[in-house]
């Protein structure tokens, strides 16, 4: 089939092609001139590199010389928690998940010294996504226990970039917490913002199901599965709630440093209660402004953007949200200061609305009791204390928070509560039967759902004496026949 033009659309497109490879050529050439003129960057000096555990990062670079940047990294084998009670060994750069944050710019001369700890098990490397150069380094890194490697390159390109380790099975050290950040700032560095922040999350994948305790196993068939028991910011649940919490005042602009070291999924980041000024996307070059959610690949990065307007506590999340509220992928950012009415009012009308019915939602059920595991079962108080704490971190946490505070205007507190405290039975009917409908706790209105939760006698009465028994309330002793009789009546 032969197709015709008219001279007028023949013209027009010979001015789009023509157009498109003019602006073609004008990025390729931008490319490479950032790519030629850093490597004309001279170097002045050394400079040891101030490493930094997430949440934090290190000084902005600001308008300081390129430098000879000496990195120093230890890679360690450590046992930490997943979720209390929950033990999990971490393979980690520098003893954390994620790995230490790496500041450079443009131009600087990376001397690099990784250190794999004679205690470790396993032979490791490093791949950082800011090298160019074969496997982004791993093939210049592999070391053996008890060694050390030195390799050197020069940052050539400004952004944030993943690393991770690059040994074989590769999905299984990433898997096991070998993943980090390292920002290229360019030159003059990043504009001044008033708070930064790290944070990366992680899919992790155990032998046993969300929150059952003890020291748990890497699964190598459900990470290929790709179903993952948990999905966590910085490491493990909870890392950045209750005390751990970030920090703002009103006024400020937040700036977030967000990775995705997978190794399997998709991050959709997003800020309850924020829009990102501005988002950095893939951690390079391109700024898109007023965005709700962005999505963040597995082994990708993005720096967002935000002035915090109003006073509260803004939660961080996976909006693939099951994530969030049930596998861990959620963080609190509290911030303090004067209301502003003018951007955000609060309640101003309650009303009855019930077109569908007052239904309580209820959590799936337990199956018959033949299918359940063995029970394990308190032998004292003290280990009454420690399975209600660990169900309540794996249950309430996402809603209560981890010091029973609860959230402002969303979900009352448990923390010195009267609601609470005057009616034992009440609150077991509530955590077996689900409440809706405004209650007022500590002189405040609340109407919010709680939803029936499939838990058994055993653990109910676990994680109500452990609230009982924290933030001073009224030190009940909640037994399993106490809840049999109310789950009874």
């Amino acid at each position: 089939m032969i197709i015709k033009f008219k001279r007028k659309n023949v013209v027009k497109l010979l001015f789009s092609f023509g157009a498109a490879a003019f602006l073609t050529a004008c990025v390729n050439d931008q490319s490479s001139k950032t790519y030629e003129n850093a490597l004309d960057i001279p170097v002045s000096q050394e400079m040891i590199a101030e490493l930094t555990d997430p949440p934090f990062v290190p000084t902005p670079v600001g308008k300081r010389k390129a430098k000879k940047l000496i990195v120093d990294l230890e890679i360690q084998e450590r046992e930490g928690e997943m979720v209390n009670g929950v033990k999990y060994v971490y393979w980690t750069f520098g003893g954390t998940v994620p790995g230490s944050f790496i500041r450079t710019r443009v131009g600087d001369e990376i001397e690099f010294k990784l250190k794999n700890h004679p205690d470790n098990k396993l032979p490791h490397n490093i791949d950082l996504h800011a090298v160019n150069g074969p496997g982004g380094g791993a093939e210049s890194s592999f070391v053996a226990p008890g060694h050390e490697k030195i390799f050197s390159f020069k940052t050539l390109n400004p952004g944030l970039y993943v690393y991770h380790c690059a040994t074989a099975p590769v999905g299984m050290h990433i898997a096991n917490g070998m993943y980090g950040l390292i920002l290229v700032e360019p030159e003059g560095g990043l504009e001044p913002v008033d708070r930064e922040y790290y944070i990366m999350q992680g899919d992790f994948y155990t032998e046993g199901k969300y929150g059952e305790r003890g020291l748990q196993a890497f699964d190598m068939q459900k990470a290929i599965d790709e179903k993952a028991d948990y999905v966590v910011f910085n490491g493990h649940v909870g890392a950045m709630t209750g005390d751990n919490a970030l920090t703002a005042k009103v006024g400020e602009t937040v700036r977030l440093f967000v990775g995705n070291g997978g190794p399997n999924l998709v991050s959709s980041f997003h800020v309850i209660g924020e829009i990102f000024d501005k988002v950095h996307v893939e951690g390079g070059d391109l700024v898109n402004d007023n965005v709700q959610t962005t999505l963040i690949p597995a082994g990708g990065a993005a720096i967002v953007e935000f002035k915090v307007d109003v006073p509260g506590s803004f939660i961080l999340v996976d909006h693939s949200i099951f994530r969030a509220f049930n596998k861990g992928a959620l963080a609190v950012l509290n911030v303090e200061g004067e209301e502003n009415e003018k951007v955000f009012a609060g309640e101003i009308y309650e009303g009855i609305y019930l077109p569908e019915g007052s239904v309580i939602q209820s959590m799936p059920s337990l199956g018959k009791k033949d299918d359940k595991k063995e029970e394990v079962k308190a032998l004292s108080f003290e280990e009454k204390m420690k399975f209600g704490k660990d169900k309540y971190m794996a249950t309430c946490v996402a809603c209560h928070q981890a010091n029973g505070q609860g959230i402002e205007g969303a979900f009352p507190p448990l923390a010195k509560a009267d609601y609470l405290n005057e009616d034992v039975d009440r609150a077991i009917d509530i955590v077996l039967n689900g409440k809706s409908g405004e209650i007022t706790v500590n002189g405040k209105k609340y109407n919010s759902v709680m939803t029936a939760q499939a838990l058994s006698d055993e653990d109910v009465a676990n994680v109500l004496t452990y609230v009982y028994n924290s933030w001073g309330n009224n030190k009940t002793d909640v037994t399993p026949e106490m809840v049999k009789a109310v789950r009874n009546r």
